[in-house]
């Protein structure tokens, strides 16, 4: 069975999408069978891997109506060499529609399950906010992957999310762990954000991932291109970095197993 993660933030422009597009690059470029499902109505993980949202027969939505399969909908990223669940406009009324479903958490976690076995690693992009789609991603994963800038607010938004993710474990999801933190848009001659990466070493301990992602303009350019950075400029310093995160996520899964 797949390993499946939530890549999940509550606060907005942290480098989620980024980091769930670059991730599954990076474990694709690893010889890794990955699944990225884009849960968050904006698409941009969807527009990151090369798709046209605007012309998909079926996206995520129709999945987690029940009006199509996994299999139906999954579409190639053509660049990285993995496999994509897209987000079309419709899965912002999912929220509403999914409110009379009975399970209605859980109707992601019974989709991939039908898949589970096709992949080595499934990533979930989730939304910034505590939703029902959310729930969705968190009821069927296995971890959260965390990525956060290292800032004063960064540690205040943290604290909300670990809270959540205690609720969604003592009530919904038993398994749910956060897997590790993710230090991204990392500049090291700024003094704070030494300093506040410092403050998760010293709490988070082994639950910080060694990997640091540093600000890349390539990075950034790549999304305009509908590429991952790891595929757009495989020299950057950042698609070097999210190879290396890659590395370490398998790392990781093969030392908890």
């Amino acid at each position: 069975m797949a390993n499946i993660f939530c890549i999940a933030n509550q606060k907005g422009g942290v480098g989620k999408t980024t980091t769930a597009v670059n991730l599954a690059a990076g474990l694709a470029g690893h010889q890794q069978r990955v699944l990225l499902v884009d849960l968050d109505p904006q698409g941009n993980a969807t527009m990151g891997s090369g798709i046209e949202k605007s012309t998909l027969k079926s996206s995520i939505y129709q999945v987690l109506i029940g009006q199509a399969t996994v299999e139906d909908s999954v579409l190639p990223c053509e660049s990285a060499g993995y496999d994509v669940l897209p987000a079309s406009r419709d899965l912002a009324g999912a929220e509403i529609e999914l409110v009379d479903f009975e399970e209605r958490e859980q109707r992601l976690k019974h989709a991939l399950a039908i898949v589970g076995d096709n992949y080595d690693f499934i990533l979930i992009d989730c939304p910034p906010a505590l939703s029902l789609l959310t729930l969705n991603g968190l009821c069927a994963a296995d971890g959260v992957i965390v990525p956060m800038q290292c800032e004063y607010f960064a540690l205040e938004g943290l604290s909300d999310l670990v809270n959540t993710i205690k609720q969604v474990h003592a009530n919904l999801n038993p398994s749910l762990t956060i897997i590790g933190l993710l230090r991204v848009m990392f500049d090291p001659r700024m003094t704070l954000q030494q300093q506040v990466s410092d403050q998760l070493l010293a709490h988070f301990g082994d639950k910080v991932f060694n990997t640091i992602i540093p600000r890349n303009v390539r990075l950034a350019e790549a999304p305009s291109y509908g590429m991952p950075g790891v595929a757009f400029d495989k020299t950057s310093r950042g698609a070097k970095a999210y190879l290396d995160f890659g590395a370490e996520m398998i790392q990781r899964i093969q030392q908890v197993k």
